[in-house]
């Protein structure tokens, strides 16, 4: 007679499930994000968790967790209450995760802001997180005044006629109530943050994840460090604190293992190999064209790289080009170099290389994103068919844990699409397993502008259809874009055509009208248009 087991074992083989070689790491229950991050912080009170680079400001695990306790007991006193979204409109800085671990702590949910956003991004996002409450800066009030939602400014700055709060004054208002007024039960199903994902293809659409979805991710993403690391990794917070990895691949993960956050509120390449040999940096995830930079840029060779003490790199923006790899190598002999695969919608990393100690090397191979992490389940689905594929079969990428999301707030509609019936969270990129377990991402089925160095990169382009009675020029359209998004979404170049190509479903073609283009753009040496 056929146990259960075996049929299970006989339908997972038909389905080509694929988890990780590494056994499944526990998961704590009952624990929020703030106490899971901020466990045992007591015994390291006086040692340096976050130093800003530029300032030398910094801040211990005896001050962190003492505002973060702070920080709760005065947002409720606001009268924040379980649920009620936060929107953090801040640069990188030394507050920044005393902010969002405060927010989750008083049963808020962290919502985090690009800093650049143009005002009327910010107002889209306020309104479809139904926000009750804004952190920002002196330098960004301008942008959240008319918001009409009570305001946190950080900073030393005072505003004119302004009815700000301020982040000082609040905290120390707080220690002096000596009162919990935390009284709302928090259970780890309960949202803690909602970051927007990068709606590129369409919207921007908010991320409901919750304790759990986080405290999970972070058991998985860490499962590798020994602890004899814990408390000696210094790591650079360079990465937007705004994004999912910033605050949890950087920020939370640091702090749960005790090390130090190095702060950087943007990039500077002088300022960036400054921070790593002041620093000791022993961990730095960056994007390609920095690490470009750092191969080829004149600037590098001012510093005396035998100080620099790094030892190694993840980038997870892009592909890294064989030979600025193996350049950066030749360079930082001893830097090991990762590259890593996560969504916002799984709450962080999901495919990442681990502990050199391991079989072969620890490190998955060259242009592979990682090995599939504990706890997670993936598997490589065809497009056309839908049926699941073995390994060495590129396929869509289905992922399902602990960490997928609970769906997108208030969309139903792009919620089904995305995670199905059974628990599979569907990324939209494709991939394949090899027979090592490493996985490498081929292609993406989602669009993305990859411009983060527009000589060798793409350039945000558009494609319009005139009506005939229409005089706008291509001048007027980037002009009309530009005063409505932020810096690095204005267009590039704008190119009329006679129709926008859909598929029988109604979905834009962008593929033929990237053909389109390019064919007009082939006397052209410059960056390629992405539409």
């Amino acid at each position: 007679m056929q146990t259960r087991e075996t049929y299970l074992d006989q339908l997972e083989e038909e389905e080509h499930i694929f988890r990780s070689r590494y056994r499944p790491v526990p998961v704590p229950d009952n624990v929020t994000l703030p106490e899971f991050v901020l466990q045992d912080a007591e015994l390291y009170s006086d040692k340096v968790a976050i130093v800003e680079a530029l300032t030398g400001k910094e801040y211990t695990y005896g001050q962190v967790t003492r505002d973060t306790k702070r920080f709760a007991k005065a947002l409720r006193s606001l009268g924040l209450r379980k649920g009620h979204v936060v929107i953090v409109v801040l640069p990188n800085v030394a507050e920044y995760s005393i902010v969002a671990l405060g927010i989750m702590a008083a049963g808020g949910v962290f919502s985090g802001v690009n800093p650049a956003s143009h005002a009327s991004e910010i107002k889209k996002q306020v309104e479809a997180a139904d926000a009750k409450l804004i952190v920002t800066n002196g330098t960004i009030y301008e942008k959240v005044k008319e918001l009409g939602l009570p305001i946190i400014v950080l900073g030393e700055e005072r505003i004119e006629n302004a009815t700000a709060i301020y982040w000082e004054e609040l905290l120390q208002a707080a220690a002096k109530a000596n009162i919990n007024n935390i009284t709302e039960a928090l259970d780890q199903k309960d949202l803690c943050a909602l970051p927007f994902s990068s709606g590129t293809t369409g919207m921007s659409k908010g991320v409901m994840l919750t304790h759990r979805n986080l405290v999970a991710n972070l058991c998985s993403t860490l499962f590798s460090v020994p602890k004899e690391m814990v408390g000696q990794v210094t790591t650079l917070g360079l990465m937007p604190f705004f994004h999912i990895y910033g605050i949890t691949g950087i920020c939370c993960a640091t702090l749960r293992n005790k090390g130090k956050v190095v702060v950087m509120a943007r990039y500077d390449l002088r300022t960036f190999l400054h921070a790593l040999i002041t620093y000791e940096v022993h961990f730095a995830p960056v994007v390609p064209p920095i690490i470009l930079a750092l191969v080829k840029n004149p600037i590098v060779d001012e510093f005396d790289l035998s100080k620099v003490k790094l030892k190694a790199i993840m980038t997870a923006a892009a592909p890294l080009a064989p030979e600025i790899l193996t350049a950066f190598e030749k360079k930082f002999p001893g830097v090991q170099v990762q590259e890593a695969y996560g969504l916002t919608e799984h709450s962080c990393i999901t495919l990442t290389h681990g502990d050199p100690s391991q079989e072969h090397g620890g490190i998955a191979k060259r242009n592979s994103v990682g090995f599939i992490l504990p706890n997670i389940e993936v598997k490589f689905i065809d497009p056309e068919t839908g049926r699941s594929l073995p390994n060495n079969t590129p396929g869509e990428i289905y992922v399902r844990s602990q960490c997928v999301m609970q769906g997108y707030y208030k969309n139903e509609e792009e919620t089904r699409q995305t995670v199905d019936g059974e628990g599979w969270l569907h990324t939209g990129d494709i991939g394949y397993i090899d027979d090592d377990g490493d996985v490498f991402v081929v292609d993406r089925i989602k669009e993305l502008i990859k411009m983060a160095d527009e000589e060798a990169g793409e350039v945000p382009a558009g494609c319009v259809v005139k009506k005939a009675e229409s005089r706008e020029s291509e001048e007027d359209i980037i002009k009309f874009v530009g005063s409505n998004v932020a810096h690095y979404k204005r267009l590039r170049a704008v190119y009329f055509v006679d129709s926008i190509p859909k598929s029988p479903s109604g979905k834009i073609m962008r593929r033929l009208l990237k053909d389109k283009i390019m064919d007009l753009h082939k006397s052209n040496n410059g960056p390629k248009p992405a539409v």
